[in-house]
């Protein structure tokens, strides 16, 4: 009987056109998904390059101080980009996976970002997890929609159910075929994403995969439960679209509108702003006033003092570390805010499967807002160790040519964020049972 059912249902024209389109946008997401990927390691390779060959430069051009030296030098550090992330590009189109800065203020230089086309970041980029989220569910319903209903408006179920008490089974095995189809397209896409984009076969690949599968069993659920109503192919077509639209476009947009309104965030480019100001408004007020500022946030440089002269690199940097300090107060509360948005957001992701799987992908492939306010938060760190390492050599007028500056490598930071199986599974677990087990009822209570 399955291999009858199989062969009715592959034999359909329109069944071999809706999985060989799917395959080809799946394919050419993954094609987009190794542009992407290669982009990143080359964008990588050039900063180590340009990282050694401008230090190099610089330090031969200023011999002589060194804290003008260090004005211009820029040092780097590298978000690092997994495999995973070809086929969850998440916030890495938007957000820089490489921080180059000077040890000057840091609040001024942690948001600057590549230039990109406006327009294809609105656009957004063709991964798997867009292929996955929004199309896969175009495919099932159209392949579920009137799994039922056209052989009752043809006049042929009635032969089905004469052959059998559980037409329900019939049913059953209707929606088996289609799921293996669907996950049998998955399965053959991961696996030329695996060899295509080198992959490796981790915890996070499993969690990807598995996560995937039952994006896809949620929309199957969907469909049977609808199809259990047991209505006409145009009702189950309009009421499983109208689904789509509501879970895939209208309740996102809501639910962000509602995040942005709640906790508003303050612009990087007023952070900045303030920073600047903070620093600019230094060169008109007493040196001392500024030095003893620092030394409070820097006591063990006490004993360095400011030297009886217009200017001195031990002020200058003094004044730079003010603006840091004095925007510190908004530099917090942005990232308090992003914090809040992202855990509400995954919160009431929760209860709205296709945004849950949307974070999730993003998450298991180290592309989410969390990932980026880690980077961030590794990015100050970075900066501040290079400050502490060089304010000493800055303060003695140390030698440029003592220091080994080839020591000085592009530093990578790496997400060490554990999986959980609990918080990607679960929600879809629970709208998976609850839509078959109504599904289940209403067949069963239903006579044909």
């Amino acid at each position: 009987m399955l291999a009858l059912l199989f062969k009715n249902f592959i034999r359909s024209k329109g069944t071999k056109i809706g999985l060989l389109f799917l395959f080809i946008i799946g394919f050419i997401s993954l094609l987009i998904g190794h542009q992407f990927h290669e982009k990143q390691i080359k964008n990588i390779t050039e900063a180590a390059v340009y990282q050694k060959e401008h230090i190099a430069r610089n330090a031969s051009y200023h011999k002589d101080e060194i804290g003008l030296l260090l004005y211009y030098i820029k040092f780097s550090l590298v978000n690092k980009t997994l495999p995973l992330n070809s086929l969850a590009i998440g916030q890495r189109d938007v957000n820089p996976s490489i921080q180059s800065v000077t040890i000057r203020g840091l609040e001024a230089q942690k948001y600057d970002s590549e230039l990109n086309n406006p327009s294809n970041l609105l656009l957004g980029n063709i991964d798997f997890s867009f292929v996955l989220v929004y199309l896969f569910p175009l495919l099932i319903i159209a392949f579920t929609y009137n799994i039922v209903s056209e052989e009752k408006e043809s006049g042929t179920w009635k032969i089905v159910a004469t052959q059998t008490d559980k037409t329900y089974l019939y049913i059953l095995k209707l929606f088996y075929i289609r799921i293996l189809s669907l996950i049998a397209l998955l399965t053959v896409v991961i696996l030329i994403a695996i060899f295509l984009l080198n992959i490796p076969f981790d915890k996070s690949l499993f969690t990807f995969y598995i996560l995937s599968v039952l994006y896809i069993l949620f929309w199957f659920s969907v469909c049977f439960y609808i199809v259990s109503l047991q209505k006409n192919s145009n009702f189950n077509a309009v009421i499983l679209l109208t689904i789509w639209l509501l879970l895939i476009v209208i309740l996102p947009a809501t639910i962000n509108t509602y995040i942005v309104n709640k906790y508003p965030v303050p612009e990087a480019l007023e952070l900045t702003l303030k920073q600047r100001n903070a620093y600019h408004e230094k060169w008109d007020m007493d040196k001392q006033t500024t030095l003893d500022k620092f030394y409070k946030h820097y006591p063990q440089f006490k004993s360095y003092l400011l030297p009886d002269k217009e200017f001195s690199w031990l002020w200058y940097y003094a004044m730079q570390q003010m603006g840091d300090d004095e925007s510190a107060v908004q530099s917090k509360e942005l990232e308090r805010k992003l914090r809040q948005r992202n855990h509400a957001s995954q919160l009431i992701a929760q209860f709205i499967p296709t945004l849950h799987t949307q974070i999730q992908l993003n998450e298991i492939a180290k592309s989410d807002l969390e990932n980026q306010l880690l980077f961030l938060q590794k990015t100050k760190e970075f900066h501040e160790k290079m400050r502490l390492y060089f304010y000493p050599k800055i303060f003695d007028n140390a030698p440029v040519e003592n220091e080994n500056w080839d020591k000085f490598k592009v530093e990578t930071f790496s997400d060490q964020s554990e999986i959980s199986f609990g918080k990607a599974f679960f929600p879809l677990l629970i709208f998976n049972l609850l839509l078959i087990g109504f599904g289940w009822r209403n067949f069963k209570s239903k006579k044909d």
